[in-house]
């Protein structure tokens, strides 16, 4: 890949947007990128969590406005294709993994948005954050205005939408939207460690634990609990259970296999 850049080592894959002199802007180009990293992350069994972040002094600036020039053009039926496209690419509640946003400087636009669809959002205390969409008399449209509306609440969610202002890393701490903020020179420490504790942890509990809360965010008690049920049923026969008690009766780490 030329726009991005993805290692693996010990059970965890970092994908970083390599196009530092645009503040790691996205064009097609890299979102087709971006699609391909997602497929081979999602398919390898290798891979247990994925830690997303950007190279130089942004997280990503969103989308590349050289590129945008060009999908002003596009007709109802291209767009929306497009866009769907896009929020395929995007939904990281579809992978079983847990993923880390490691967010080290300007998330902006589709930028913000990567970190809002990630499980836990780490932040650099040089982070900065906005839903600038407006600013270019646009709406968010890669799931911002659902995710966003949920972490911080309707009222905050519009505020940050309608006008489109940056907000610091502490605001977003303050604001439920981030899980911690660290020095800029421990940001990738604190990212890979919260990385690899969940690569040692049971991948099966830690996938359905991911599916049950997401699917908890839009159905009621009843269901909610009637899936913990079904979900509970397939672990408790995992042999991941099993190393569980085995482990902690013989005082050891377990090695976990996801079956």
């Amino acid at each position: 890949m030329k726009n991005l850049i993805l290692t693996k080592e010990n059970r965890v894959a970092l994908l970083k947007l390599n196009r530092a002199e645009v503040r790691n802007a996205l064009d097609r180009e890299t979102y087709q990128e971006f699609g391909m990293a997602m497929e081979e992350i999602k398919n390898d069994t290798q891979v247990r969590v994925l830690v997303i972040t950007g190279e130089g002094k942004s997280f990503c600036a969103g989308l590349d406005l050289t590129f945008a020039a060009t999908i002003k053009d596009y007709s109802p039926l291209q767009l929306s294709s497009f866009i769907k496209y896009l929020q395929n690419i995007f939904t990281f509640e579809s992978i079983d993994k847990p993923v880390i946003s490691a967010v080290n400087g300007y998330a902006v636009g589709n930028g913000c948005d990567i970190a809002l669809a990630s499980d836990i959002i780490i932040a650099s205390e040089q982070a900065k954050f906005s839903m600038a969409y407006t600013n270019l008399g646009l709406i968010p449209d890669i799931g911002g205005t659902f995710r966003l509306s949920r972490l911080v609440g309707p009222a905050i969610a519009k505020e940050m939408i309608l006008t489109g202002d940056m907000i610091d890393a502490k605001r977003a701490f303050d604001i439920g939207m981030v899980n911690r903020v660290v020095p800029a020179d421990k940001l990738m420490e604190e990212a890979m460690a919260m990385a690899q504790k969940l690569a040692k942890r049971p991948p099966i509990a830690l996938a359905l634990a991911k599916k049950a809360v997401n699917n908890g965010l839009n159905a009621d008690l009843a269901s909610s609990l009637d899936l913990e049920i079904a979900l509970q049923n397939i672990c408790i026969r995992s042999k991941d259970l099993t190393e569980a008690l085995l482990s902690a009766i013989e005082k050891r780490e377990a090695n976990y296999t996801g079956t």
